[in-house]
């Protein structure tokens, strides 16, 4: 694991490398895609609440992508999430669809919340005092 990072982000460890060039443009397809996808079926997996992606991290082998996800405004993150995930298969072939003359396997979708804003916010809150 020479020159890997490894990071906790709400109990998930991610090992980060330095990304290729190859990652880096599947990374910014698959955001631009499923950017798409979530602007025409969004209301259909939670309703009228607004979801975009922040980043997306593929890994070497480009076999996995994980979604981080910024949803406003919603009360409870977690059952948005949980039903994201469920829709995860639809979301998945509508991508495949999408990519089909660019990629020859779509990667698995993992979707995270990315909580950096609200973090940051903690940060402001206690540089503040």
């Amino acid at each position: 694991m020479h020159g890997a990072k490894i990071t906790k982000q709400r109990n998930v460890y991610f090992c980060h490398y330095m990304e290729s060039t190859r990652q880096k443009k599947v990374a910014r397809l698959i955001l631009k895609e499923l950017s798409q996808i979530f602007n025409i079926e969004s209301t259909n997996i939670l309703g009228p609440i607004m979801i975009s992606i922040t980043s997306v991290r593929i890994s070497p082998d480009l076999a996995y992508a994980n979604i981080f996800l910024s949803i406003f405004p919603v009360n409870n993150l977690d059952q948005a999430l949980i039903k994201i995930k469920k829709s995860s298969p639809t979301i998945r072939k509508k991508l495949g669809i999408a990519v089909r003359n660019q990629l020859r396997v779509v990667p698995e979708l993992n979707f995270f919340i990315d909580d950096s804003a609200e973090y940051a916010e903690e940060i402001d809150k206690l540089l503040k005092k």
